[in-house]
């Protein structure tokens, strides 16, 4: 067990399956020492189960643990496109971060924010990362948060 494994365990994390692709496309592309991680929507065990916009029935808080679930998805397909070794990474890049929710609603970076800890939490300072977090109209499936990666390995 690497320490990246370590840590997971040490914070009590089990890290999904990761989900399989929805339509025509791959979950990640490794090019020289960058991986690609397709977006991901909230999964858990083979199913969506989280539903709406943030701003009218879903709130911050709920959004940013929605954030997280989608994270996780990433770091597992993460972990398919390393053969299981995590210890690998070198530093996350860039979270792009999509959050569905009115257009009254600005406070995407504090949703955004349940992606970035986590990656944080797990990677520690090669966690940190430049983002993006923007509001859309909907995201596929009604999921209200979307998520998308790129890290540099070794």
């Amino acid at each position: 067990m690497n320490d990246i494994d370590k840590k997971i365990e040490s914070l009590g994390i089990t890290l999904p399956i990761a989900p399989s692709p929805a339509a025509n496309y791959i979950p990640y592309v490794v090019s020289n020492n960058l991986v690609f991680i397709s977006g991901q929507v909230p999964f858990e065990n083979g199913e969506i189960k989280h539903t709406g916009k943030v701003g009218k029935n879903i709130n911050i808080d709920k959004g940013k643990a929605v954030a997280r679930i989608c994270a996780l998805n990433v770091i597992s397909v993460l972990k398919n496109a390393l053969d299981g070794d995590l210890s690998r990474v070198k530093n996350c890049v860039k979270l792009g971060i999509f959050v569905s929710c009115t257009s009254d609603f600005h406070q995407q970076p504090e949703v955004a924010n349940g992606a970035s800890d986590l990656m944080v939490e797990i990677f520690g300072e090669k966690g940190k990362h430049a983002r993006f977090a923007v509001g859309a109209n909907s995201l596929p499936r009604n999921v209200p948060v979307e998520v998308d990666a790129i890290f540099e390995i070794n």
